[in-house]
């Protein structure tokens, strides 16, 4: 098993999604307390954490009553996000960036606290990546039917949304299990609760049954 990190200060991104390892992320970054963090991250390459809201919104909001007394609405977030890195930046006009991130490790969040300008920073363990495991015979119309979602898209000449950019291994459980929680619509409890179980195989089986259940099949 590689060794595990422990990352301390690491910033964080709360948002209304979750990040699956190996995904991708678009982001049109306006706020002040990301616009800085953000440029950072570009020139250095160092990643940032992103974690779902359990409470609030991606935009800070004013709430003179906020039990806080810092005049913002209550934030919240799981303790178990994903690394990201970002891999494309444009900044189309003053104030406004348009970066787009690759997934990393997942990790979990061992201490965090919040700056006065409202970003959120934490001292991070990260957790073991999925071991590389080969899709079973009895779960091979889970591949199958995202290569035909896959195939479906290029014919029409749609673009490939942001989960499905290749390169594609189809042959993996934990990437085909991956794609198809950031595809399926899903509750974020669930989405959350795939994203942080540590068998691959388990995730792929639970996939099946939720693509059973809605009539999707190779």
């Amino acid at each position: 098993m590689p060794d595990l990190l422990e990352l301390t200060q690491l910033p964080l991104f709360p948002l209304n999604t979750v990040l699956y390892p190996g995904g991708c992320l678009q982001l049109q970054i306006f706020e002040v307390r990301y616009l800085d963090l953000m440029g950072k991250c570009h020139k250095t390459g160092a990643p940032f954490g992103v974690v779902s809201l359990t409470q609030g919104s991606e935009v800070r909001r004013a709430d003179p009553e906020a039990p806080s007394g810092d005049g913002f609405a209550h934030e919240a977030f799981v303790d178990i996000g994903t690394l990201a890195t970002i891999t494309e930046f444009s900044s189309p006009q003053p104030g406004l960036m348009v970066v787009r991130c690759t997934a990393g490790e997942r990790f979990r969040i061992t201490q965090r606290s919040r700056m006065k300008h409202g970003l959120w920073v934490a001292d991070v363990q990260t957790l073991p990546a999925d071991v590389p495991s080969p899709v079973p015979p009895d779960l091979q119309l889970v591949p199958q039917a995202l290569q035909n979602v896959i195939a479906q898209l290029q014919a029409r000449g749609s673009a490939l949304p942001a989960a499905l950019q290749p390169p594609h291994r189809l042959d993996d459980s934990g990437w085909v299990a991956n794609r198809w929680c950031e595809l399926l619509q899903l509750p974020p409890e669930l989405k959350q609760s795939l994203m942080q179980l540590d068998n691959p195989l388990l995730r792929l089986e639970l996939v099946g049954d939720f693509l059973g259940r809605a009539g999707i099949s190779g």
